[in-house]
């Protein structure tokens, strides 16, 4: 038998074999461990480039003496200079690189993520960072641990769906191992990547960060990201100032996106150079701002310790929140690769650090240091920018080691969050998506929801219950009905409430009840209905805001006849099946 027969039915066996979801969670934790594998190694070579990029690396090559203080702001430039020419001849690097690609590839290419992209990611984006760009390593992590569950999903021919898990699963041990924090690591694949909170998919996505976890731990030890005191609130009354505290980090948060947009503009449309040069005037940009201001060099997370250890001068601070806006932004705006969570820290704790410094010199004895204020800034920043705060609370506490502050860290998370709201309901990530195009929402592409009709997936399977049955009736006839919602019609067969599954389930066994009461006096008579001409984005948007998983479809000419029924699940599937037709995962 030839080799590739050996292993064709090699590869069927396994596939059948990881139906199971039992087997499903074996192939995680194997996910789990190469991700957190390429994470770590990814780590060390950020740390690598940036010993070539550095004094020393000028020393090796025979630069010394008084011209290396001059020389260091340069190296971003050269950075840029490298990066540019690798992603000229490996454009994948800035076409799939960052976790909106991800996000992407699971809403249209189910799941897919070409191999090549852990290579070309990995050292374009160890490059810009090595090198003093700021950014930081979230994204590109995300990106290899995403690939790495890509690429065994699609080995063994497995279904999108399953494939889109297996992604959620290198995604989060990608970011586990990288931060040390596997609780972080779940939220983020969740909440941001598959944007899917089922049994399904949870548990996967658990073991693949706790291998992840296990496995950068035992390659860089346990250690926490941050050192720093233990932190407490000092009054309830300060909550007050946390509040305010969230507004400005959201306002922040805003400025920081704008102006990361804006650069983008710049670099895009205004900056006459070769695209391969790009990159190097941003990191020039970088260099001469560290001239005065090192802090703004890579991922800063030693300029955030100073600030969590109260090391820092308060108009240092204050000042170092814009010009990391305006670095990370030249940066990334220009071609250099890297993520945003990193970034979004620095702001946050410098922002906490200033704001920290004013309100406890104006109350000294009921507020807290300035140090916590920084560590709160911290996780208020980034859960704005990724609109994903519950996330961003985990990791603050998972990079911390810190829980003595969790009141604070919520609420002013939370109104972090929905300040950015306030002048951009989409997290960065969705952003970069729009402005390429493509607008995402609930984890697939709008305008291919768009174009499906309701009355493309309507059932015309309907089990209406009339107003006067009685309780012991209902039970019989929804007992051999497939659905879980019942419209409760009049004399007339028109709709004047609904019954469901669960709200006659609480009642089954008070079994007084069963010629006492009728469907008119259990019915809900608020109903949210459909017509055929609705589009699925609609009918997505009214799935999400009522939490069920049927909705009656009725007549566009007459309001209350129900003419069907539309399950979230058959608008899933047809949009699946519109995906696959207009070739999005090829």
């Amino acid at each position: 038998m030839p080799m590739q027969s050996i292993f064709e039915n090699l590869r069927e066996k396994i596939k059948i074999l990881l139906m199971q979801d039992h087997n499903m969670l074996l192939l995680a934790a194997v996910i789990g461990f190469l991700a957190g594998l390429a994470s770590t190694l990814f780590r060390r070579l950020i740390e690598f480039f940036g010993d070539v990029f550095s004094a020393d690396g000028l020393t090796v090559i025979g630069i010394t003496g008084s011209s290396i203080p001059f020389l260091l702001p340069l190296l971003p430039m050269v950075g840029g200079i490298i990066t540019g020419i690798i992603c000229h001849f490996f454009p994948d690097a800035v076409k799939e690189n960052g976790v909106h690609r991800v996000m992407h590839a699971v809403a249209m290419k189910a799941g897919k993520i070409r191999k090549r992209t852990l290579l070309t990611c990995s050292t374009t984006s160890a490059l810009t960072i090595g090198s003093g760009g700021s950014a930081g390593r979230e994204g590109p992590t995300v990106q290899i641990g995403s690939a790495v569950g890509s690429a065994l999903g699609n080995l063994f021919h497995l279904s999108h769906e399953r494939v889109q898990v297996l992604v959620g699963c290198g995604a989060a041990a990608g970011i586990a191992a990288s931060f040390n924090a596997p609780l972080a690591g779940v939220l983020f694949a969740l909440e941001i990547i598959l944007t899917n909170f089922t049994i399904h998919t949870f548990s996967p996505i658990v073991v693949a960060s706790v291998i992840g976890t296990a496995t950068g731990r035992a390659m860089e030890g346990n250690e926490i990201t941050f050192s720093v005191p233990v932190h407490e609130l000092v009054s309830y009354s300060e909550i007050v100032f946390y509040l305010f505290l969230g507004i400005l980090c959201g306002v922040i948060s805003k400025l920081f996106t704008f102006t990361f947009f804006k650069a983008n503009d710049i670099f895009d449309k205004m900056v006459y150079l070769p695209v391969p040069l790009k990159p190097a005037l941003g990191g020039l940009i970088v260099g001469f701002i560290s001239i005065s201001f090192p802090a703004v060099l890579g991922n800063g997370y030693g300029f955030m310790e100073k600030a969590l250890n109260g090391e820092l001068f308060w108009g240092l601070a204050f000042v170092l929140i814009f010009l990391k806006i305006i670095s990370t932004s030249a940066t990334l705006g220009s071609g250099g690769l890297g993520g945003v969570f990193a970034p979004s820290l620095f702001i946050g704790a410098m922002l906490g650090s200033a704001y920290g410094t004013l309100v406890h010199a104006i109350n000294p004895n009921f507020t807290a240091s300035p140090e916590t204020y920084a560590l709160v800034g911290m996780g208020a920043v980034a859960g704005a920018v990724m609109q994903a705060p519950l996330t961003n609370i985990l990791m603050l506490f998972e990079l911390t080691n810190d829980y003595t502050i969790i009141l604070p860290i919520m609420i002013t998370c939370i109104v972090s969050a929905y300040t950015f709201r306030a002048f951009d309901k989409n997290s960065i990530y969705i952003q970069k998506l729009l402005k390429e195009g493509i607008n995402i929402k609930y984890g697939r592409e709008v305008s291919i929801l768009n174009s499906i009709k309701v009355s493309d997936v309507l059932s015309g399977d309907v089990t209406t219950i009339p107003e006067g049955m009685p309780f012991r009736k209902i039970l019989e006839t929804i007992s051999y009905s497939k659905n879980f919602y019942f419209p409760v019609v009049d004399g007339q067969g028109e709709m004047s409430g609904i019954l469901s599954f669960h709200m006659i389930r609480e009642m089954i066994f008070e079994e007084e009840l069963g010629d006492l009461i009728v469907a008119n006096d259990l019915k809900v008579k608020s109903v949210m209905t459909l017509t055929p001409e609705n589009n699925l984005n609609q009918a997505m948007e009214m799935f999400a805001k009522l939490d069920v998983e049927q909705l009656p479809v009725v007549g566009r000419d007459d309001l209350k006849r129900v003419i069907g029924m539309v399950n979230r699940g058959e608008v899933v599937a047809a949009y699946n099946r519109e995906v696959l037709v207009s070739g999005f995962d090829k």
